[in-house]
């Protein structure tokens, strides 16, 4: 919290500087303003840990938390205008030593137009940041892909397969959205549903209030899930390694009640127009981020014919370059969620751009290597931050062909 009240003290002096035209009792107002809006901040977030640990997450509890970290984010973002501002006038200082320039400025002076273009970008950042905790959160994107799978047989061509991932109940704040974003589901009328891991942030018991919403979701050839990171209730406080068996437990309860038939490193073979299709799920495994890996595709997808169309579904992309290339090639495709896509980014046209690339190479979207593909759905959900801007939250169809 100090770190942070230095922060608000060094945006002050940018802040003095953008009102610096202003007199009197306007030019006070506008201090007191800047410092009530902190006050605010401060108030939120001693509100929001007041009521740490209370299970579920009480609405105005999610509301302080989302103020206090737009807040912070955008004084971040005029800080580091400031902190250009300050690092160039240094270099400048240090000039001047060896120089008997002036280095006066006419007209708008450096200084000024960086605070002010401070400013401004720093509440853009938080226009944008409120949009997408208000409305991008549920901004439903149903998204059409073609999925080519080599030899496929002619009874499973034009399979519609639906995947959503990455739930995330316990951060949910509006349940008619979300009720709207299931119903936006069942509309596509898909053949099967895949749901790809992270059902909740902790414990199962989330998902309490929306067991009656996430059970309408309905496919004739069923919902099949798997575990994602967040699944195990490894990071609730206080987790031992003796809890895991109980919170498995919970999990498969809740998948149960949804009605969804979850993979635990294991496969179901559906037979479709006299066709079979393999369906493999595996527990969460990861190669980045030091995640555990729990995940057993040899067990997973023991008893499967290799000449059989196989889709996997794994939570974490990573696994796909980890394992599934190396030494999977049966696999035609697998079904990923975990980036969110950062839940943050750029999607225009031609541009696709998140700080997640940074760290998944594989982190939106389709990807191909060989005759293999990876899909990495950008989340229905979200976590931390209760909102989306430019990543939306994602509804794929995919036609097999």
């Amino acid at each position: 919290m100090g770190i942070i009240l230095l922060l608000n003290l060094y945006v002050f002096q940018g802040y003095k500087v953008v009102i610096q035209n202003f007199e009197g009792k306007s030019l006070m107002l506008l201090k007191l303003v800047y410092w009530l809006f902190v006050a605010s901040a401060y108030g939120a977030l001693i509100y929001t840990s007041s009521r740490f640990g209370k299970t579920p997450v009480e609405f105005w509890t999610k509301v302080a938390l989302t103020y206090f970290f737009i807040f912070v984010i955008t004084q971040l973002v005029w800080g580091l205008f400031m902190t250009i501002d300050d690092v160039v006038r240094f270099f400048q200082w240090i000039g001047s030593l060896f120089s008997k320039s002036s280095g006066s400025e006419s007209g708008i002076t450096r200084k000024n137009f960086i605070m002010k273009a401070g400013a401004f970008v720093a509440t853009g950042f938080g226009a944008a940041l409120t949009y997408g905790a208000v409305k991008g959160s549920h901004s439903y994107q149903v998204i059409n892909q073609k999925l080519k799978i080599p030899n496929l047989p002619e009874g499973l061509k034009g399979l519609k397969v639906l995947q959503i991932s990455d739930i995330h109940s316990g951060t949910f704040w509006n349940k008619e959205a979300v009720r709207r974003g299931v119903d936006l589901i069942n509309q596509q009328k898909a053949d099967i549903v895949f749901f790809t891991g992270d059902l909740v942030n902790n414990e199962a018991s989330e998902m309490d209030e929306y067991i009656d919403v996430f059970s309408q979701i309905k496919a004739p050839h069923g919902v099949f899930a798997t575990l994602g990171n967040h699944d195990y209730g490894e990071y609730i406080a206080g987790f031992k390694p003796s809890d895991l068996p109980n919170n498995i437990a919970q999990m498969q309860e809740v998948h149960s009640k949804l009605g969804w038939r979850l993979l635990m490193n294991e496969n179901e073979v559906l037979s479709i127009n006299n066709d079979d299709l393999a369906i493999v799920g595996v527990e969460n495994w990861g190669a980045k981020m030091h995640f555990k890996k729990y995940g057993d595709l040899k067990k997973a997808i023991d008893g499967v014919d290799p000449t059989t169309p196989t889709l996997l579904l794994s939570h974490d992309p990573s696994h796909w370059r980890g394992e599934v290339l190396k030494e999977y090639p049966q696999v035609d495709a697998m079904f990923s969620g975990h980036t969110h896509g950062m839940q943050f980014g750029i999607e225009t046209g031609g541009l696709k751009w998140s700080p997640i690339k940074y760290v998944y190479p594989e982190w939106a979207g389709l990807y191909e290597e060989g005759h293999q593909k990876l899909y990495v759905n950008r989340g229905f959900g979200y976590l931390g931050f209760p909102g989306r801007f430019g990543i939306w939250p994602e509804i794929t169809v995919f036609e097999l062909s």
